[in-house]
């Protein structure tokens, strides 16, 4: 028991790892790094800033780890479905958890809380993209023995790749996958404008893609579950385990940037470079945390994190929708004069300070919000 219990502490620790930087260390750090006039402030604000078009940052990681620690918890949860009589209770599982996390999304990201249809955005946001790769990989997990999975997931990145690479370009208004989100998502997509003859318009400025990309998605999700496999399935070997999980992420690193000699490294459009190349990173960031916890016994120092990790949608909803700042304003508008041009810091740090204690709350409380 102590084993398991260890194991899925490592998980919620590096989930919380992603959402602090979410919605904690990112924000406050890009206004830190906006008041400082250095090269050291704009190297920092740069690597914590999503790449233009091309590239990888270490900011564009986040979201790649968002839906890879989806994967890494399914090993554990669908265990028992496996050899159950009847599998309709976990459809309706996956089925509730898809739909609330696209709704979830809308909230975010869709202007559904707009209450103005001509600003619904049906996919567009990252809990979206969990949705649809947790859906993939649910289907695969659940029917396919381990070398199945293995061939299922080449076999999504090659369907992607195909018409990627023989039907378009990877410019931004020349890839399948823009075409794609444009001709299926038509006026519901992110980045669509209205102007004042009620015609709608796509944003020359928006690219991010999610049809097509969901092939990708499923991807980065199943790299995710083979890491929680390979830590279910690791028994009392744990630096062993630990080995197992570093090597193929140097594996998975050497792949993508060998494909990306090809195939560009791009988020926008979650090209099979970067789901590799950022794969790599994940198992990387897997293998560290289940060294530093399950190996070292570092999990005491660590521990903090789980408050992210335990609440990670909790911690995703009260930072990207509600805003605190007013609270912040209310109780500390005596300093401003003093802190001049640093009060916006100061007010950044107060709203996702407020949602820590938020989610320390509930976190000692014992209350975790599941879907």
């Amino acid at each position: 028991m102590r084993q398991n219990n260890s194991r899925i502490e490592s998980l919620d620790i590096l989930r919380g790892l992603d959402l602090f930087l979410l919605v904690f260390f990112q924000p406050v750090l890009i206004q830190v790094c906006n008041r400082l006039d250095s090269p050291v402030a704009k190297t920092l604000a740069g690597w914590f800033s999503h790449a233009e078009w091309e590239g990888l940052h270490l900011w564009d990681l986040v979201m790649p780890l968002f839906l890879f620690m989806t994967g890494a918890a399914m090993p554990f949860a669908f265990s028992k479905y496996r050899t159950a009589e009847t599998r309709l209770p976990v459809y309706r599982k996956i089925a509730r958890r898809v739909i609330i996390l696209f709704i979830l999304g809308m909230v975010v990201q869709g202007n559904l809380l707009g209450l103005d249809p001509h600003y619904f955005r049906f996919y567009s946001n990252t809990l979206q993209a969990i949705a649809s790769g947790y859906l993939i990989a649910s289907m695969i997990i659940l029917h396919l023995g381990f070398r199945a999975r293995v061939a299922a997931t080449c076999l999504l990145m090659l369907v992607y790749w195909l018409p990627m690479h023989f039907c378009g370009d990877y410019t931004p208004d020349g890839n399948f996958a823009e075409m794609v989100d444009r001709f299926v998502l038509g006026r519901w997509r992110d980045g669509v404008w209205w102007d004042e003859q009620g015609q709608w318009h796509f944003a020359g400025w928006y690219h991010y893609t999610w049809v097509w990309s969901s092939l990708t998605f499923g991807v980065t999700v199943m790299l995710g579950t083979f890491a929680g496999q390979v830590i279910k399935d690791g028994g009392s070997q744990r630096l062993l385990t630990a080995i197992r999980l570093s090597v193929v992420a140097a594996l998975l690193m050497v792949l993508g940037i060998v494909h990306s000699w090809h195939t560009p490294v791009n988020k926008h459009l979650w090209t099979t470079s970067m789901t590799l190349l950022s794969g790599g990173w994940c198992w990387a960031l897997m293998a560290t945390s289940y060294w530093l916890v399950d190996v070292c016994g570092l999990s005491r120092c660590l521990a903090w994190l789980k408050i992210y990790g335990t609440n990670s949608i909790v911690a995703y909803m009260l930072g990207e929708v509600i805003s605190f700042r007013s609270i912040v304003q209310s109780l500390s508008y005596g300093i401003k004069p003093y802190l001049g041009q640093w009060y916006g810091v100061w007010e950044t740090f107060g709203n996702f300070l407020i949602i820590f204690l938020i989610l320390r709350c509930m976190y000692k409380a014992k209350v975790f919000v599941k879907i």
